[in-house]
């Protein structure tokens, strides 16, 4: 049997795709923006600024390997909660193969990261390597400037960076030697459980088509 044709993910209302293509990548991010600036006349800065972290975004996307590129715009009263899905799909090297996935977990685990949990779960879709981590840039800061206090590079980076919860999910591609990649992000670190809560529940919803 052939490898799916590819792969459905089911998204909350207000999650919204992002073509992170080079020739597609600003019409796409400009139809969001006017669509999350509807009726607000009165803020062409933040809008201007909004475009362009929108396109920074979907650009890194893009040059990571990303396939698909996922923000949500999802409201909470007057509040967007923010997070990202990116989607991207792994091979393995030139004439190689790829680590079986509780190899990976033992080596990740094996790196006693605190703030790293590791596992291999079942999906419906199959099993997968799920990896969460939570990333303090004021500590990452602290780390490098350990040896002078003056480091006002680490200082800076610090003060622009927000702290973010990531969930990563490496799904086995059936009949492949293949992984499709799941990376999903929130800088909402007070309710980290929930938002991780939802993520899960996105991947869990993975399923693969076959071709017609």
């Amino acid at each position: 049997m052939a490898p799916p044709a590819d792969y459905q993910l089911l998204l909350p209302e207000g999650w919204f795709r992002v073509n992170i293509t080079p020739e597609r990548r600003e019409q796409s991010v400009d139809a969001l923006v006017e669509r999350q600036f509807k009726g607000i006349d009165n803020a062409p800065q933040l809008k201007a600024q909004v475009r362009q972290e929108m396109i920074g975004q979907a650009t890194r996307a893009f040059e990571e390997g990303g396939i698909e590129l996922y923000l949500s715009l999802q409201q909470a009263g007057p509040l967007t909660i923010p997070a990202s899905l990116l989607i991207a799909l792994g091979l393995p090297p030139q004439g190689g193969r790829l680590p079986a996935l509780h190899d990976l977990a033992d080596r990740l685990a094996a790196e006693g990261k605190d703030d790293r949990e590791v596992s291999v779960v079942d999906l419906a879709a199959g099993p997968a390597l799920r990896v969460r981590e939570s990333y303090d840039p004021a500590r990452e800061a602290g780390a490098v400037k350990a040896k002078a206090d003056t480091d006002t590079d680490a200082n800076a980076d610090a003060d622009y960076a927000l702290p973010s919860v990531t969930l990563d999910y490496q799904v086995q591609i059936p009949r492949a030697e293949a992984i499709l990649l799941l990376t999903f992000s929130t800088p909402l670190v007070q309710i980290a459980d929930a938002m991780v809560d939802l993520f899960d529940a996105i991947a869990g919803s993975l399923s693969w088509t076959d071709s017609a």
